[in-house]
């Protein structure tokens, strides 16, 4: 980056005197911009200003090149003269389009706008001597001061300096350098990014034919005449960039904008105040090589992406650009529309769809124009509707004669409706089941109050022998006994059931049975989410359907274990 002087160092200034005067260059002069020590810089704050106070930076490159087409700039030489009004209209053009896009909350007043920016265009003309107000010079300015993607308006400047082959020329690129250098000049930086006559070739000097991905590489190398430009691109992406770390030389607890480490200094940063100005502290100096941060990574993630590059895992740097085609797009010939004689070549845009909408109107009452298309699109337009239509009628004929696929359908319908009768036969099963326990359970109730009844009647007789209810109750508080609280799974089954269960188990004999009714009632849910699976419906199916082959036998040997306890307790 190259140094500039004190403030007071000798500086280009205008041609004209009344350039100091105009409203947008004393707000520039306010700003102070020249305490800045960086010419680069310098430069590009100035120039930033320039557009945010036009607001020019709201203004898309694409809507630049709409307001340029309908002025009929395109139909024009680039070196053709234009006048002020013409320009004028144009940039009002510009600011009311732009009123319009802009919400309601947020709104620019259109004639002051255009009053700054058209000042500060006719100043950038009068800063050299013997210039003029070019169509080139119109299209350079705004390509260069409007908002978007540096990439975009460097496509745009590509494709008004290149031929139809898409080859850059070199006088063509020579004017662009000339006008769009007038911008420096204008702010007063002429000596530092001045023009001169062999600029354009210092900026490609190994090219002979320069295709429009060379010419791109300027977003990564710019020449030196042109540095400045990307750099006021990466000013307005870090304006509201938050670094939460402190300045080395001023001590504020954060920064915004750029960051600033020095690479020979550990832990050494700056603020982009304290750079531009030239500010140093302690050992570090000036000639130290400083690396500029736009964002903000902290510690973890600067380590993680360390690692990622170390294994492989991060892909490396995307280029700078997109790769776009070599040739250039071809522009729509109207001639196979509206007859264009020679005279009428030079007709602008506008005119030209004027006469086509005339000759619209003057066609008979169907509307209808035979247009002179080339036989080679008309042969291909048939070529893709005879493939279109055998592919329509071919799909399905295929999908209705593949016996493969028919039979592979008929067997997938088929298990289907054995796995549904299946699960109809296994939840009549349940439900047989169900009532088998609920039956059991009333047995063991009636048992129950039989032998409490018996342990009352013994207890007056022998009052000192303890009742089987006693001990049984003794034994269901021991260590082994395990009490399972009523499951959800029997809401569905009858009242002795579930009071039973709810009273506690006093016997491993409940809680078996509680497990197997939970377990039957499980199986049964599992198998109708998996029967709604789709591809894993067989295998499941089959599964559940063999554990619940099992269940009965386990419940009847369950069931004719309480005959034996009962034994046991009357003996």
């Amino acid at each position: 980056m190259e140094e500039g002087g004190q403030r007071d160092r000798r500086r280009a200034a205008p041609a004209t005197v009344g350039a100091e005067g105009r409203q947008i260059f004393v707000e520039l002069g306010e700003q102070n911009f020249d305490a800045i020590c960086l010419s680069t810089y310098r430069t590009a704050c100035k120039l930033r200003f320039i557009q945010k106070r036009c607001n020019l930076h709201l203004i898309d490159i694409y809507n630049v090149i709409e307001a340029v087409r309908d002025a009929g700039l395109n139909a024009v030489e680039l070196n053709a003269g234009i006048s002020v009004t013409r320009v004028e209209n144009l940039v009002s053009s510009l600011f009311n389009q732009l009123s319009k896009r802009l919400p309601t909350t947020y709104t620019i007043n259109a004639r002051e706008c255009t009053v700054l920016l058209v000042e500060f265009l006719l100043a950038a003309i009068d800063s050299e001597p013997d210039s003029q107000l070019t169509v080139l010079f119109v299209k350079a300015i705004l390509a260069t001061l409007c908002g978007g993607k540096l990439v975009d308006k460097l496509r745009y400047v590509f494709s008004q300096v290149s031929d139809s082959n898409g080859v850059l020329v070199q006088s063509k690129f020579d004017g662009f350098l000339r006008e769009a250098l007038k911008l420096p000049t204008a702010v007063h930086e002429g000596p530092s990014f001045g023009y001169s006559n062999t600029l354009a070739r210092s900026c490609f000097p190994q090219q002979k034919r320069v295709m429009l991905n060379m010419f791109l590489d300027i977003v990564a190398n710019p020449p030196q005449c042109l540095v400045w430009l990307p750099l006021m691109h990466r000013l307005a992406n870090v304006e509201h960039v938050y670094h939460p770390v402190s300045c080395s030389y001023c001590r504020c607890n954060s920064m915004t904008g750029f960051r600033y480490r020095c690479l020979r200094c550990r832990g050494y940063q700056l603020c982009q105040n304290c750079f531009w100005h030239g500010n140093a502290s302690g050992s570090h100096n000036n000639q130290h090589q400083m690396k500029e941060h736009s964002s903000w990574k902290s510690p973890a993630t600067k380590l993680g992406r360390a690692l990622g590059r170390t294994l492989g895992c991060v892909s490396s740097r995307e280029p700078p650009h997109p790769i776009y085609p070599e040739e250039p797009e071809r522009t729509l010939n109207l001639a196979n529309i509206v007859s264009v004689d020679s005279a009428s070549r030079q007709d602008e845009e506008h005119k030209l769809i004027a006469r086509y909408t005339s000759r619209l109107a003057e066609s008979d009452g169907t509307g209808v124009i035979c247009f002179s298309f080339p036989r080679e699109i008309l042969a291909e337009i048939k070529r893709l509707r005879v493939e279109h239509d055998a592919a329509c009628q071919s799909s399905p004929e295929k999908g209705s004669t593949n016996p493969t696929l028919l039979a592979e359908l008929r067997q997938l319908r088929q298990r289907k409706d054995e796995l549904e009768q299946r699960m109809s036969s296994l939840q009549e099963s349940r439900r047989e089941l169900m009532v088998q326990l609920e039956g059991l359970m009333k047995l063991l109730k009636d048992e129950e109050q039989r032998q409490a009844a018996q342990a009352a009647g013994s207890s007056h007789a022998s009052p000192s022998r303890p009742s089987p209810s006693t001990a049984r109750s003794a034994g269901a508080v021991s260590p082994q006994a395990h009490v399972y609280p009523p499951q959800d799974s029997l809401a569905g089954v009858g009242g002795d059931v579930q009071e039973a269960f709810a009273q506690g188990s006093r016997r491993n004999l409940r809680n078996d049975l509680l497990v197997a009714a939970d377990s039957i009632t499980n199986t049964v849910s599992s198998l109708v989410k998996e029967l709604h699976s789709g591809a894993t419906a067989e295998r499941q199916g089959q599964r559940y359907i063999n554990v619940f082959e099992e269940c009965p036998i386990i419940l009847t040997a369950m069931i004719s274990f309480p005959c034996h306890t009962n034994d046991h307790y009357e003996a």
